[in-house]
C-alpha cells in the first residue's frame, strides 16, 4: 500500500468525516486552526487532492448546482480510508525524532557571546508567551462551544510542552549568566 504523508494525511482525514469540495476543505482548516497543527497553505490543497486522486485514495465528481459554478467534489475511497487509519496507527505508535532549529541555534550559541544569547533567548520567551497565550485563548473557546476533546487536545497539548520549554529557557539563561559570572571572576 502506498504511503501517504503528513499533509496528505491532513487532508484525507476530512475527508474521512465527509465528502467536500476544495474551498470548503479550506475553509474547515481555517475554523479548526488545523494550521496550527499542520504544514498546509490554501494553494497546497489543490496539489494534494491532485495527488491523493492519482493514488486511488480519492475520487472526485462534478457537481453541477443552478447558479453557481460547477465544482469536483472528493470522496475518500475504500483504499483511502486503509492508507488513513495505517497512517494514524503508525503517528500514534511511536514518539518519532523531531528536529528543530533551535536545537542548531543552542549548538551554536557560543558564537554570539553570554549578552546577546540572553537577549536573543528572552526574545524567545516572549514569543514562546505568546503562543502560550494564543493556545489558552483557543483551548477556552473551543471548551465553551463544546468541542471535542480532541480538538482540544491538539491545543493543550502543545501548551503544555511550551510551558515546559519555557521553564527550560528560563533555567538555561540563568545557567548561561552563571557561567559568565564565573568567567568573569576568573579574569
Amino acid at each position: 500500500m502506498s504511503r501517504i504523508s503528513d499533509i496528505e494525511a491532513s487532508i484525507l482525514g476530512l475527508l474521512y468525516e465527509h465528502h467536500h469540495y476544495a474551498y470548503r476543505l479550506e475553509h474547515i482548516i481555517k475554523k479548526r486552526g488545523m494550521r496550527n497543527w499542520a504544514d498546509i497553505g490554501f494553494s497546497s490543497i489543490y496539489y494534494v487532492l491532485k495527488r491523493l486522486e492519482e493514488k486511488k485514495f480519492v475520487e472526485s465528481k462534478l457537481r453541477t448546482t443552478k447558479g453557481k459554478p460547477s465544482r469536483n467534489v472528493y470522496y475518500i475511497t475504500e483504499k483511502g480510508q486503509q492508507a488513513m487509519q495505517g497512517k494514524i496507527q503508525e503517528i500514534l505508535s511511536e514518539n518519532k525524532k523531531q528536529i528543530y532549529s533551535f536545537d542548531l541555534g543552542m549548538a551554536n550559541i557560543e558564537i554570539l557571546g553570554p549578552k546577546k544569547a540572553i537577549n536573543c533567548l528572552n526574545n524567545y520567551l516572549k514569543s514562546t508567551e505568546e503562543r502560550i497565550e494564543f493556545l489558552e485563548k483557543s483551548i477556552a473557546m473551543h471548551e465553551s462551544i463544546n468541542s471535542p476533546y480532541n480538538v482540544i487536545a491538539l491545543f493543550s497539548r502543545p501548551l503544555a510542552l511550551l510551558k515546559a520549554e519555557k521553564t527550560w529557557v528560563g533555567n538555561f539563561i540563568q545557567k548561561i549568566k552563571e557561567n559568565n559570572d564565573k568567567m568573569e571572576s576568573l579574569k
